[in-house]
């Protein structure tokens, strides 16, 4: 079983190398953005909760994030294990996922951060943006996305930092570079690829 979070700066590959790992480990991907779609497009109970407050501009709160992703960690493919992508968000969210693993005689394995220099990454999305021709992603526009994503972030990667399970990686270069990179960051504390799927995060 391996149990995985990710976290990273907008920019920094966080979705490709996800999807990656979820091959290469034989793990699902869960990313509360596609849980909070997948309810609404379906239209569940929770989901019209969830529509009701984002259509109103609100955030959705802690209390139904953590029944969203509980009920998502219940489906028979996250039994073997996952890697969380944008859960948990909060400190309260945290030592939710806590009680919710300990309660099932379980934990995290390693939280996965992609570290990438800030002004690399500006400089990189601020290009994407010119040849998307997405003229409201102005650098100012990136530069306060990074700034939350570090004020938001910070206080969980310290959390897991103390813990021990916090495994850096640099985010920038080559998306097969950078999973190479996670691949090894991993095998040093004893998490290994499904059998058949070594090859592929170097494919």
């Amino acid at each position: 079983m391996t149990r995985l979070l990710i976290v990273g700066p907008p920019g920094a590959g966080k979705g490709t190398q996800a999807s990656r790992i979820t091959s290469v480990y034989g793990i699902p991907d869960i990313s509360t953005g596609d849980i909070f779609r997948a309810n609404i497009k379906n239209e569940t109970p929770l989901g019209k909760q969830v529509k009701a407050i984002v259509d109103a501009g609100d955030y959705v709160p802690d209390s139904l994030t953590n029944q969203l992703v509980t009920d998502r960690l219940s489906e028979e493919d996250a039994a073997n294990g996952f890697l969380l992508d944008g859960y948990p968000r909060t400190l309260a969210q945290v030592d939710y996922l806590d009680e919710m693993l300990a309660a099932q005689g379980q934990k995290l394995d390693a939280v996965i951060q992609l570290v990438a220099d800030q002004d690399e990454i500006v400089a990189r999305l601020t290009k994407r943006a010119l040849e998307q021709g997405r003229a409201d992603d102005s650098e100012e526009a990136i530069r306060h996305r990074q700034d939350v994503y570090v004020r938001e972030t910070s206080p969980l990667v310290d959390v897991y930092s103390k813990r021990g399970l916090l495994v850096e990686v640099d985010g920038l270069g080559e998306i097969d570079e950078v999973a190479e990179r996670v691949r090894a960051a991993l095998a040093e504390r004893g998490i290994e690829p499904v059998d058949g799927s070594a090859d592929e995060s170097v494919a």
